[in-house]
């Protein structure tokens, strides 16, 4: 019976998993914690290279299951060491066989040095290499020494903790465009299309047409991303991300707030004391009539729900209409509108 199934865990495996099965769970968790993804974890992904490195060499994964991690370490577990008194098989001690006598402690350059020679984000579905006898790629046993030897690592490494990571090739920049859209496009939805003029792999310039798909009810500040889409950079071996950021037109009608729409209505001072009727037309082009039959006040407003901006993460949901009334007081008045004020009104 295995001991400690930890390592096992660790690459989601069962303990009775194939060395298939081990090169496999190692690809997948691998790759999701290493450090340069966005799931990545540091610390995770060291773990996982040790579990690996353990359960990938027979000799090692016998030792983990008999006596768990620090004896497949190279440490001699508590209570002593079973083989050193004459025990069966001649008195040879396991735990020293994995690093020439002395303890080699996992490092971070260990665990990027089995991650480049698995063939890094490029390793296939079966881990990228074949397994010998030895347990480590490139057949005869891999590593001969755990922490100092003349080992036969593949790639020029001659020990495990003796190599360095290869280095990340860095990211291609992100180029920001303003994208001016006017409210109408804002509103509906739709195509727009931008023409690129960028640098090709060869220095040479070429033109790219990029289609842009307009989300009905995108706010100003919305950033659109369209990777490898921009000039080529030798040095990432790959083309700028072009990211677009939405510019909101002016209206002649209609001011956005947020999911809302507003729209002002002016008056004149005799409409707003006695009255009116007219009519409007929303965005989606449907006209509602607007009266009053008696004086209105000074910032007054109408909302009509559901009649403003289509909310872009909740389709089929709109924001409310907003209509202001703004009454056109006058400047000044003559004589005989002041005396007919005097007369009618205490």
């Amino acid at each position: 019976m295995v001991k400690d199934t930890k390592l096992y865990d660790l690459l989601g495996v069962a303990p009775s998993a194939s060395e298939q099965d081990i090169k496999k769970g190692y690809r997948k968790q691998a790759l999701k914690y290493h450090p340069d993804k966005p799931t990545g974890d540091t610390e995770k992904f060291k773990e996982i290279s040790e579990a690996f490195d353990i359960l990938s060499n027979a000799d090692k994964r016998q030792v983990y299951d008999d006596y768990g991690i620090e004896a497949a370490r190279g440490n001699a577990p508590a209570g002593g060491n079973p083989f050193s008194g004459g025990g069966g098989g001649g008195g040879g001690n396991p735990f020293a066989s994995f690093g020439g006598g002395g303890h080699h402690t996992f490092s971070q350059a260990d665990a990027f040095n089995i991650f480049s020679q698995m063939g890094g984000f490029g390793m296939g579905d079966d881990g990228g290499f074949s397994f010998s006898s030895g347990g480590m790629p490139g057949g005869g046993g891999g590593f001969s020494s755990f922490g100092g030897g003349s080992g036969g690592m593949p790639g020029g490494f001659s020990s495990y903790g003796g190599g360095t990571p290869r280095q990340r090739r860095p990211e291609p920049d992100t180029v920001s465009m303003p994208l001016a859209v006017s409210l109408d496009d804002l509103y509906k939805g739709g195509v727009k299309k931008m023409k690129l003029n960028r640098k090709g792999i060869n220095g040479e310039r070429e033109t790219k047409v990029i289609e842009i798909n307009l989300k009905p009810g995108w706010k100003a500040g919305t950033k659109i991303n369209f990777t490898n889409e921009g000039d080529y950079q030798p040095e990432c071996q790959a083309r700028q991300t072009i990211q677009f950021v939405i510019e909101e037109k002016p209206n002649q009608l209609f001011e956005r707030d947020g999911n809302n729409l507003i729209l002002t209505v002016k008056l004149s001072l005799k409409e707003s004391l006695l009255g009116f009727n007219k009519q409007i037309t929303t965005m989606d082009g449907r006209k509602i009539p607007l009266s009053r039959s008696q004086p209105i006040q000074p910032n007054s407003q109408n909302t009509y729900p559901g009649l403003g901006m289509p909310i872009s993460k909740l389709p089929g949901q709109f924001g409310d209409l907003i209509v202001n009334f703004k009454i056109d007081f006058p400047l000044s008045l003559t004589q005989d509108q002041k005396d007919a004020i005097n007369q009618h009104f205490s």
